[in-house]
């Protein structure tokens, strides 16, 4: 069963998703898939499609709390092709209900966010924690931009929606800045050959700003009251 999660009214539509809902062991999960097609470069710490490439599809899925396959990659893989996505695309995993998703969005620049924050703390530690795989806390980030961006501006994105969503937590009234498990995907045009492409993506560039202001409102509005 898919159910369409339609863009805001004032956004441009870039990142219209399907909510795909499944059974797995007894559980009811939810994914959500967003079929982008040819054109887009993507950047992400994905386990699935990580790094800089051409990416045709984004899956941010639930699994359940406590999993243990040791092929997220390959499972991920798996539920995308099974709900229609081909190419190469990114696999996102959380054990949060990816169906309380939240939107932002800023000039042209939309952005997309799941959270859950069970398991929260800040990323300088002393301690040292073993991390389990799908715990109940994870703030998954995919932000699309209308435009084209360079290699450098596309990690620069990433640094960004970091920031953003640090700044958001705590505006929240969080005391930390994330989870241990947190992920993020920036997906920006593939350039045309009289088309301009993008250096920059820091919070202070236009892009970035955007990029910054529309992170920041959908993790505000994804992370529950502390």
């Amino acid at each position: 069963m898919t159910a369409v999660i339609p863009p805001p009214r004032t956004a441009t539509g870039l990142l219209t998703m399907r909510q795909l809902i499944r059974t797995e062991h007894g559980e009811r999960l939810h994914a959500l898939l967003w079929q982008a097609g040819a054109g887009w470069r993507m950047v992400s710490t994905a386990v699935l499609g990580g790094g800089i490439g051409e990416r045709a599809w984004v899956l941010n899925a639930q699994v359940s709390h406590g999993y243990r396959r040791t092929d997220p990659d390959r499972h991920l893989a798996e539920l995308a092709g099974g709900a229609g996505a081909q190419g190469p695309g990114v696999g996102l995993m959380t054990a949060a209900d990816v169906g309380a998703c939240a939107r932002g969005h800023d000039g042209g620049v939309e952005a997309v966010v799941t959270a859950g924050l069970g398991v929260r703390g800040w990323a300088a530690s002393p301690a040292e924690g073993s991390l389990v795989s799908a715990e109940p806390g994870t703030i998954n980030i995919v932000v699309a931009l209308p435009v084209s961006l360079t290699d450098a501006a596309l990690v620069n994105g990433v640094a960004t929606a970091t920031e953003a969503k640090v700044q958001a937590l705590i505006d929240a009234g969080y005391d930390c800045s994330g989870t241990p498990t947190d992920a993020v995907c920036i997906a920006a045009r593939i350039p045309r050959s009289d088309e301009e492409v993008h250096a920059f993506a820091g919070p202070r560039s236009l892009w970035g700003a955007r990029l910054a202001r529309a992170v920041h409102s959908a993790v505000r509005a994804a992370a529950p009251a502390p």
